[in-house]
């Protein structure tokens, strides 16, 4: 039996930066290397390695066979997008054979076989996909998902290595053409497939490699994020090939049973650079005990990345403390922002310096906009919200801030993010309308991410869409989900703060809540414990709604998904209301009022 070994650190060819034409030719410079990509299991052992060399040559044969189907040039190619080599061969057979490849969610939530069929072809029908390809375990689904949508071929990938091989020459998409069409995570609903360029891509990866990461030699790099997710599929398998880096991968499900092995990777191949969402570092420092049995070897982590979601500074403290033992600095945390929209990555926070603090007045914030700093103030004093400054734009793109009637606001003034520069998308495929809705006709995005600026660095305060308004105050979702996870009944991520129409059609506060506990006293004694708690900071009322483990809707990335909080919130509303119109007009008969009525209107703390 031959022993795998992982690919090198060394690449042994000169360090480039993603300056290339188009992902094709940064694949052709790679492979001139000896680095690679390592695919690992849950358990840590090392199960297939590929150098850039083998990826070349393989993506270029099957390239050949995908040209042998006589689609039209741009034709999207769906892949459900596992971590396993496969995935990456298609996607680059796209890249050398001018299709578009479209990976799709690997993942089944907990809605099951149904719903994640359904979401598999409407993501189908969006793209118009003329060929899609799985692994076995998910094939079934896909198989069912695309039933009378007319694709000319979905199988496996054995499958398609059976097909005849083209005999004419290979032409790789080109500068202006698609490179990729990314699905946004922002609702499992209507995501919208983000268009983007191989210039674009291009642009972006030579930003991140260069002037956000300072990759040199000798850096590694370590991920467990999904490839579907445009951190993991920019971030870790694009941006490490166009600068000849090594990866070792672990795959999501895996992090999640086993996340203490992201550690293990990064100690036993010296891994330098990693990043993760804070909800990934939070669930990593709550499985390191004090006395930790296992080794581990932090000391090369030089760049921590942390974006994706609201970053918490509690969550990065808290894993600094458990880490630092383990030889992990805290100055490797490096705070970031980005969308799919821009490809990935629109800022960076300096190097070498850990998570920079911008300590503000959290009353003047919700009552005017306006991020005044505090200095003699403690962490936790409920007045003062500690956010993460994001760093300054990448080279070629600007940062403003717009009031609501898209004014221009000046530093500290908190507004809409507005994004320009030419990593932002080219718009949504075959969706004009949603396009023009946050592009406009010179090329700024309307990000839908409220924030401000500081001397040209950029801070995120929250989601537009998300903004709790409640006589006049923006409260932010974030805020209320805090005072819930300070229970210690309560888990982190298990709470999903939101708005809802009041009967006077203003804003209504509601934090829906996971909790094990069946017992009915100790469920309304927590409902009120942290509603008190809301009213006594915060001076507003909110309603706590207490619902079983496993109800909270997720993104296709993992975070909370406060639009599928809000419709699924809603929706138990309206069957309660019904169930309260039968009972009431049962109750009329004998003169009495329904309990249940008297339950609802009851108000504020109801649980369930």
């Amino acid at each position: 039996m031959t022993l795998i070994t992982p690919t090198p650190t060394e690449s042994l060819i000169p360090l480039r930066t993603a300056d290339f034409s188009n992902l094709a030719e940064a694949l052709d410079y790679a492979a001139q290397g000896s680095s690679g990509l390592n695919f690992y299991s849950g358990r840590g052992e090392l199960r297939k390695c590929l150098t850039y060399a083998d990826l070349r040559k393989e993506a270029r044969s099957l390239a050949r066979r995908l040209l042998g189907l006589q689609l039209q040039r741009g034709s999207r190619i769906a892949i459900i997008a596992e971590t396993h080599p496969d995935f990456l061969r298609f996607f680059f057979a796209c890249q050398y054979a001018g299709y578009t490849p479209v990976p799709l969610p690997a993942t089944i939530h907990l809605g099951g076989h149904k719903a994640y069929v359904d979401q598999l072809r409407g993501l189908l029908l969006k793209s118009l996909a003329a060929v899609a390809v799985a692994q076995a375990d998910f094939l079934p689904f896909l198989i069912e998902a695309s039933e009378g949508l007319g694709l000319k071929l979905v199988d496996q990938p054995d499958s398609f290595d059976q097909l005849d091989e083209h005999d004419g020459p290979l032409s790789p998409l080109q500068a202006n053409e698609t490179a990729y069409l990314q699905y946004t995570s922002g609702s499992t609903r209507f995501p919208r497939s983000v268009m983007v360029s191989e210039a674009a891509v291009m642009h972006n990866l030579s930003g991140i490699t260069r002037d956000g990461l300072k990759v040199r030699h000798g850096d590694r790099c370590v991920s467990w994020l999904p490839y579907y997710h445009d951190m993991g599929l920019v971030g870790f398998v694009l941006a490490p090939l166009a600068s000849q880096l090594s990866v070792d991968y672990l795959a999501t499900r895996d992090f999640a049973m086993r996340p203490r092995m992201w550690l293990s990777l990064m100690t036993r191949n010296r891994g330098t650079i990693s990043f993760s969402p804070p909800f990934g570092y939070d669930l990593c420092s709550r499985r390191i005990r004090q006395n930790e049995p296992e080794s581990f070897d932090l000391s090369a982590w030089r760049i921590a990345g942390v974006g994706a979601e609201t970053i918490r500074v509690d969550v990065l403290e808290a894993f600094a403390e458990k880490l630092e033992p383990f030889g992990f600095n805290r100055k490797a945390f490096v705070a970031s922002y980005g969308m799919a929209e821009c490809c990935l990555a629109v800022s960076f926070a300096p190097l070498d310096q850990g998570p920079i603090i911008d300590a503000i007045d959290t009353e003047q914030l919700s009552e005017q906009q306006q991020a005044l700093p505090v200095t003699d103030s403690p962490a936790t004093d409920q007045r003062t919200k500690r956010l993460v400054n994001c760093g300054s734009p990448l080279p070629g793109h600007e940062i403003v801030v717009k009031s609501g009637d898209g004014e221009v606001l000046p530093d500290r003034q908190c507004g809409v993010i507005h994004v320009h520069g030419p990593s932002v998308m080219s718009g949504y495929f075959g969706d004009p309308e949603a396009t023009a809705e946050v592009l406009s006709a010179d090329g700024w995005l309307n990000t839908g991410d409220i924030g401000y600026l500081d001397k040209g660095t950029l801070v995120i305060t929250g989601r537009e869409k998300d903004l709790i308004i409640i006589n006049g105050r923006n409260i932010w979702p974030q805020d209320l989900e805090n005072f819930a996870e300070q229970q210690p009944e309560v888990r982190p991520g298990d709470a999903s703060a939101i708005s809802v129409p009041a009967e006077d059609g203003s804003d209504a506060a509601v934090m829906v809540v996971q909790y094990r506990e069946a017992d009915e006293g100790k469920r309304n004694e927590l409902a009120n414990r942290i509603a008190a708690e809301i009213r006594q900071q915060l001076g507003i009322d909110c309603t706590i709604e207490l619902v079983s483990a496993h109800t909270l809707p997720r993104t296709s990335s993992g975070k909370l998904s406060r639009a599928g909080t809000r419709c699924d919130y809603l929706k138990r509303q309206a069957e309660i209301a019904s169930e309260t119109r039968e009972t009431t007009s049962v109750d009329h008969a004998t003169g009495l009022a329904s309990p249940s009525l008297r339950l609802a209107v009851a108000g504020q703390n109801r649980t369930h």
